[in-house]
C-alpha cells in the first residue's frame, strides 16, 4: 500500500501535485515542472523525499503520496520531518492510505531519532484538520508561517525584483 517513489512515478506524482493545487484552489500557482520534480527526487543531490500509496486492487495504481524534506530543531538538536505535500485523491478518502503515508514518516522518524513531524493545513481545511487531530497531531497556534517569494525574495537577495 505504501512504497517509496520510484522516477517512473514523477508523471503521476506531478498530477498529484496539481491536482492537490486545484483542490486547495491555488492551481495556477503550480509552475513546477516534472523535469523540476525529478531532479529534486532523484537528482545528484536529492533535497526532497516520496512515498506513495497505491490502490488495495493490486493494480498497483498510485492514488495518494507523500513529499517531505529534512528539518532541524536547534532546540531539540536533531533532525526532523517537513512534509510538504500528503495528498489522496478524493474518491479514495476513506481507505486508510493518508493514514498509512503518515504512520511511515512517523515510523522514519522513529527509527532515525528524529523527533518532529510537522506541515501546515490550510485553516478552511476542516477534514484534514478533523484527520489530523485524530491521529494525535496539535497545531501549534503560537507560531505564524511566513514566506519570501517572487520580486520581494530577489529584492532582499540582491537581484531584480
Amino acid at each position: 500500500m505504501i512504497r517509496i517513489a520510484t522516477p517512473d512515478d514523477i508523471p503521476v506524482l506531478h498530477a498529484l501535485v496539481r491536482e492537490l493545487a486545484a483542490y486547495e484552489k491555488a492551481l495556477d500557482e503550480v509552475v513546477a515542472s516534472e523535469e523540476q520534480l525529478a531532479e529534486a527526487l532523484f537528482g545528484d543531490r536529492p533535497a526532497a523525499y516520496a512515498h506513495v500509496a497505491t490502490a488495495d486492487d493490486g493494480s498497483g495504481e498510485v492514488i495518494g503520496f507523500a513529499l517531505w524534506f529534512l528539518n532541524f530543531s536547534t532546540w531539540r538538536g536533531v533532525h526532523g520531518i517537513y512534509l510538504e505535500d500528503l495528498y489522496v485523491r478524493p474518491e479514495r478518502r476513506g481507505g486508510g492510505h493518508g493514514r498509512a503515508l503518515l504512520t511511515e514518516l512517523a515510523r522514519i522518524c522513529v527509527e532515525r531519532g528524529y523527533e518532529r513531524l510537522e506541515w501546515s493545513v490550510l485553516d478552511w481545511n476542516a477534514p484534514s484538520i478533523a484527520f489530523y487531530e485524530s491521529l494525535g497531531a496539535r497545531p501549534q497556534d503560537e507560531w505564524t508561517v511566513y514566506r519570501l517569494t517572487d520580486g520581494a525574495l530577489a529584492s532582499l537577495g540582491g537581484g531584480t525584483p
